[in-house]
């Protein structure tokens, strides 16, 4: 299992590192200068080879982006280039709030679309499948940042019931205060993520109910609740990781769209602010910390494929030769 662990670790080091350079080089290629956010024109030509120097702008790819790595590998991500500090400082700052927004959402998804799909896929071809089935429909189907706004239009500027933008209101830092202004981007979250996750517990429910010991458990009177959340939850579980670790990248891709909408002060709306002042540093950073979630959102779903499955437990024993 260590054998396991350390190899995927590897391959998790190998893809931050192809994130890395092909990030680096696809901005290196972006139109525009970024020397001239330091250049004036009242400077001389010494003083604008002297910035270029400090910027490394006068190497080459190649060299800049090992120059780049190094201090990004020592968590340095270079001075902002439109507020003039320390990139990382900034987006540590914000990074919690971010977590608290994916990961609330990611629970809700995962805590309303288990039972919802296998009440579906145990009620298959019925209203209540047919009503759960176009809930998930619709949620696949309308963009979350549409959602958002409908949202925003009925609870905020139409019923007066929910903040529209923010983490907190003006003077106010109450837990209350937060959970209110998490109902809509939480829910325009997780409802995307939710409609996948709720097909894939379906399909995999009806699968598990034709199987012998579904029947065996019926025959002997058990109640369909237990057989459903003690038998069949538990030969689920493995397309539900799945469905996690690959719905990573839309939430963090999600949190960048709907910390916009919402104003929400995360690392996703930080980082749109800074594509429009192309502020690189800050895009280079954001980068690598969404990749860096993603991957290691994968990594720990292969992790608990083992735990999920012990024949996935034993294959890796087998072939560690154990």
């Amino acid at each position: 299992m260590l054998k396991y662990c350390l190899k995927k670790a590897g391959q998790v080091a190998i893809v931050m590192l192809l994130i890395s350079f092909f990030s680096f080089a696809i901005i290196d290629l972006a139109p525009g200068d970024i020397s001239s956010m330091y250049i004036t024109e009242d400077m001389t030509e010494e003083e604008k080879a002297i910035v270029i120097e400090k910027l490394g702008l006068d190497k080459s790819m190649p060299e800049q982006y090992l120059a780049w790595l190094g201090e990004a590998l020592k968590g340095n991500f270079g001075v902002s280039l439109s507020y003039k500090t320390p990139v990382m400082p900034m987006l540590t700052k914000r990074l919690p709030s971010t977590i608290l927004l994916m990961g609330t959402s990611l629970a809700v998804s995962l805590a309303l679309s288990i039972p919802l799909g296998l009440i579906a896929g145990y009620k298959k071809n019925t209203w209540i499948d047919n009503a759960i089935s176009g809930f998930a429909y619709f949620g696949m189907s309308i963009p979350s940042f549409y959602f958002g706004m409908l949202m925003i239009i009925l609870f905020t500027a139409t019923l007066h019931l929910l903040p529209s933008s923010g983490m907190h209101s003006v003077g106010v830092n109450t837990p209350i205060d937060t959970l209110m202004h998490m109902i809509m981007p939480v829910m325009t979250m997780a409802l995307s993520s939710m409609a996948s996750k709720v097909r894939y517990v379906r399909a995999n429910t009806i699968g598990q109910l034709s199987e012998e010991y579904v029947l065996a458990a019926k025959a002997k009177g058990t109640s369909p609740v237990k057989i459903l959340f003690k038998h069949v939850l538990k030969n689920t579980l493995l397309p539900i990781i799945t469905i996690v670790g690959m719905n990573m990248a839309s939430l963090v891709c999600g949190s960048f769209i709907i910390e916009s909408v919402f104003g929400w002060p995360g690392i996703g709306s930080f980082a749109m602010e800074a594509i429009g002042k192309r502020d690189y540093t800050i895009i280079m950073a954001y980068i690598m910390l969404s990749g860096f979630i993603l991957v290691m959102g994968n990594f720990v779903a292969d992790i608990l494929y083992s735990f999920a499955d012990p024949r996935i437990k034993r294959g890796i024993d087998v072939a560690n030769g154990k």
